[in-house]
């Protein structure tokens, strides 16, 4: 029986979507709507049932959306007649205002969002007096809906992971090459303080001009680039596997940030300052989303319709063959590193505008999650390259292997495989080797119920 097997697109995308389905599903929720239109329609229930000339009170909560809807309400209301008592923010207010228009004339109706309609007194305002006996509690029509797929959340998740999704870019093209890219998060702190250091320093803080923070902003893309280009070239011309120079570089870059920021941040900046961060130009969609989607739009142009894209996956794929066919391996991965500081340097810029301010401790932000030392032969692995970028893992992982199962008087499943059962966990006569609790071997000491392993990389 043939077995049905489905392109890795489609796969993606079945498992994205059943993602969504679940996570729609566990966030069904009521809603309570607090939009214009809602408070509109409240206002013109309440005309339609209370008398002309009646005293409302408008009831919410201190925020700017509910806010926004009491303005809303309190505009229909005064247009079709109706008194609008006060506005208030609380519950103590709120029964204040009950309790004093009882001795004057009654309010009528109480017009609020379905959160502020659970409060317990607004189920029996006779007891407060008996005069508002026939006080009505209104508020809209609440309903039934998933959270995660109101447009708000949406907007807000990816308004929030437009930072990191800027840096996934570059950093999709450098693992396409089979390589990795340790310093984007440190260059996230680096491109944030050196913007508005320069800001702060040399374009006037507050008083800072938009041209002044567009060139502070290009100098501190500038800066990520030289850094990511070095990278690519410690990688290409000395054939320092990438790891370690990516590792190394987000040392440097992250003592360099705190260096000049001096472990504070940097706050004197103007006010357009988050603009790209936190303004929202275009059908009120986040600059930052906008900018995203127009980067990834771009990256997906230059991975699948250009020379360049092409490159990148032969290089990736099989870098002697891609040698072979004229593809400058060299140029390839040095663009791949430098794009990568780069965008990563631009997520580091859209952070700053969001937070309003630079610190050299945002890189905590971007990288929460980094995989341990020995998964990450599995990111970088290269198909016969003879660069010899998997030799310090591919030594750390069998060299781990053999003296664990040493300690344990076992023999290491590498050696059995390629030996036999005379070698690896025997000693040369034959006889079993085995370690005593308090002696240690050359290279394995007892830690605890860990094993620390020293490593000499030849």
């Amino acid at each position: 029986m043939k077995r049905l097997r489905l392109p890795n697109e489609i796969g993606m995308l079945l498992v994205l979507f059943l993602l969504c389905a679940v996570l729609t599903g566990v966030t069904f929720n009521k809603q309570n709507p607090v939009d214009r239109d809602s408070a509109v329609a409240l206002a013109k229930t309440i005309h339609d049932e209370v008398p002309a000339g009646s005293r409302v009170l408008i009831v919410v909560t201190n925020n700017d959306e509910q806010t926004a809807f009491a303005k809303a309400a309190e505009a229909q209301l005064e247009a079709d007649g109706l008194h609008v008592v006060a506005i208030v923010n609380s519950p103590g207010e709120a029964r204040e205002q009950l309790e004093a228009s009882a001795a004057e004339q009654p309010i009528r109706a109480v017009a609020c969002t379905g959160q502020v309609a659970t409060y317990p007194f607004f189920k029996n305002l006779a007891n407060i007096d008996p005069s508002l006996a026939d006080c009505r509690v209104y508020s809209p029509e609440s309903y039934w809906w998933p959270d995660f797929i109101k447009g708000s959340n949406l907007l807000n998740i990816t308004n929030q992971i437009a930072v990191i999704a800027i840096i996934a870019i570059g950093m999709t093209a450098v693992i396409v090459t089979a390589g990795i890219d340790l310093s984007v998060g440190s260059l996230v702190a680096l491109a944030a303080v050196v913007s508005t250091l320069l800001i702060r320093d040399v374009a006037g803080a507050e008083l800072a001009t938009n041209l002044s923070v567009g060139v502070c902003f290009l100098a501190a893309l500038l800066t990520c680039g030289a850094v990511g280009a070095f990278s690519g070239t410690m990688v290409t011309a000395f054939r320092i596997p990438p790891f370690i120079v990516t590792l190394a570089l987000m040392l440097i870059a992250r003592g360099t940030a705190g260096m000049l920021a001096d472990n504070q941040s940097i706050y004197q900046v103007p006010e357009s300052f988050v603009w790209l961060g936190r303004g929202a130009t275009v059908l009120g969609i986040p600059n930052a989303v906008l900018l995203m989607v127009i980067l990834y739009g771009v990256g997906h142009l230059v991975m699948t319709r250009t020379v360049w894209g092409r490159y990148i996956y032969a290089v990736g794929g099989n870098p002697e063959a891609a040698r072979l066919s004229g593809v400058p391996n060299g140029k390839v991965l040095l663009t791949v590193y430098t794009m990568s500081a780069f965008l990563a340097g631009l997520g580091g810029i859209v952070m700053a505008s969001q937070l309003n301010s630079g610190r050299a401790t945002f890189d905590a932000r971007t990288l929460r999650h980094r995989g341990r030392g020995r998964r990450w032969h599995e990111l970088v692995r290269r198909q016969g390259d003879g660069t010899g970028h998997t030799d310090w893992f591919v030594h750390h992982r069998r060299h781990s292997e053999r003296h664990e199962s040493a300690w344990r008087g076992e023999q290491c499943p590498r050696d059995r495989d390629r030996f036999g059962d005379s070698r690896g966990g025997d000693d040369r006569h034959g006889q079993e080797r085995r370690f005593a609790p308090d002696e240690e071997t050359p290279a394995v000491h007892r830690v605890g119920s860990h094993f620390r392993t020293s490593i000499n990389i030849g």
